[in-house]
């Protein structure tokens, strides 16, 4: 995409329902199995409502600001310290492009030896890193049309999804476990949009009109992942099982769920290669966005290819830990102290830094106390309150150079 792309409302909707369609999602609401359907589904949608609100904030700033979502730290961590995020930011987007393509050919293995008798992960998951490879060389013109038919089509195929697994009524009266309790439930909810805070204004920045982008970019993504949400935990209580591959076997619809598979893994993880190029630009301006893009996707193969990577709660852990207070501090300086551009001067604001590694700690520490709304939640207010109040003090902490 180009500066002067712009997507409306609707094509925001469809983007962000196209990226909260996915393995992952379905595989993640499958863990809230222990809590029954009921309890589960109530975590599931006050977690997405929850993360989904912090979500859009991030957005509004891109929105307004025209800000790509790392670049906008700037405006708390100065430029030498949105370096440093640029870098996690990378890091963990290049990890989720692995995830999502070892996950989805993992599952479109286990689909495909059933279909076709045709056994080899790693064929499935070249496949899928080349379609994103090439959904990413089309362009901004060739992707919002793959995209809007691609998000149509998972629509379609998400009807058929819930029409099989809804079917069978005896999963949504099945009682909690004692197994996971309702914060730790709540916070696997939560985390998922927020682990699209990094890159949420990369796309809201092009909205052609802020309201619209903002609103269809909520309800596209809490729509559609509550939905995956919702269909993983429906499925893991029908199969007994919250292994992706066993859940999409036992729901016996072949072409359909393979076709599920590919393209959710394709339009999601689109989103995590290109902004893992768009981050790069914020310490290489004048690279290409498209190009580096297309190199994150095939570093995101070769990672899938030869490294174990799908511990998702740990790695969910990860992005929370970090991500959650960067942007506590983020927001509370663009709303709060209504501080909206970012500096000139090559810059490092210590004290921000400080007031963030902080809020890291607390996060794990947090996570041990098996709080009720969860650890990403009280992170993101205790940091908030911690940079409020120490916000004329920790002002003067900056290094900054000519």
């Amino acid at each position: 995409m180009g500066e002067k792309t712009s997507l409306s409302g609707f094509g925001l909707f469809a983007l962000w329902f196209g990226a909260a369609v996915s393995m992952a999602e379905i595989f993640t609401g499958g863990l809230l199995a222990p809590l029954g359907f009921s309890e589960g589904l109530k975590a599931i949608l006050l977690g997405h409502l929850i993360g989904g609100i912090i979500l859009i904030l991030g957005g509004y700033i891109g929105a307004h600001s025209k800000l790509p979502a790392i670049m906008s730290t700037r405006i708390s961590f100065g430029r030498y310290g949105s370096y440093l995020f640029s870098l996690l930011n990378v890091l963990q987007l290049i990890g989720w492009t692995a995830v999502m393509i070892i996950s989805g050919g993992r599952a479109a293995n286990e689909l495909g030896i059933n279909l076709f008798e045709f056994d080899s992960i790693n064929t499935w998951a070249i496949a899928i890193g080349l379609l994103i490879a090439l959904w990413i060389w089309l362009g901004k013109a060739g992707f919002q049309k793959l995209n809007l038919i691609a998000v149509i089509l998972l629509f379609m195929l998400t009807l058929v999804l819930c029409g099989v697994v809804f079917q069978e009524g005896s999963i949504l009266h099945v009682k909690p476990t004692g197994e996971m309790s309702f914060g730790s439930a709540l916070e696997l909810s939560i985390i998922m949009p927020l682990s699209w805070l990094p890159l949420i204004s990369d796309y809201t920045r092009f909205a052609k009109s802020k309201k619209g982008g903002l609103i269809g970019s909520f309800t596209g993504y809490f729509i559609g992942s509550s939905l995956m949400y919702a269909i993983g935990l429906a499925i893991a209580l029908y199969a007994k099982d919250a292994s992706l591959g066993t859940m999409m076997m036992a729901l016996h619809l072949g072409f359909v769920a393979l076709g599920i598979v590919l393209l959710s893994t394709i339009t999601t993880t689109f989103l995590d290669a290109y902004s893992a190029g768009v981050t790069f630009t914020n310490i290489f301006p004048h690279i290409n966005e498209r190009q580096i893009a297309f190199v994150m996707a095939v570093v995101g193969l070769l990672v899938a290819l030869f490294t174990p990577i799908e511990e998702y709660e740990t790695f969910l852990y990860a992005i929370g830990s970090v991500f959650g207070p960067l942007f506590a501090i983020v927001l509370s300086d663009y709303f709060i102290f209504k501080k909206e551009q970012i500096e000139p001067t090559l810059a490092l604001h210590v004290g921000s830094l400080i007031v963030w590694a902080i809020g890291v700690a607390l996060y794990y520490q947090f996570i041990t106390l098996d709080l009720p709304l969860g650890s990403t939640l009280p992170t993101m207010l205790a940091t908030s309150i911690l940079f409020i109040i120490s916000k004329k003090a920790i002002s003067s902490w900056t290094f900054k150079s000519n």
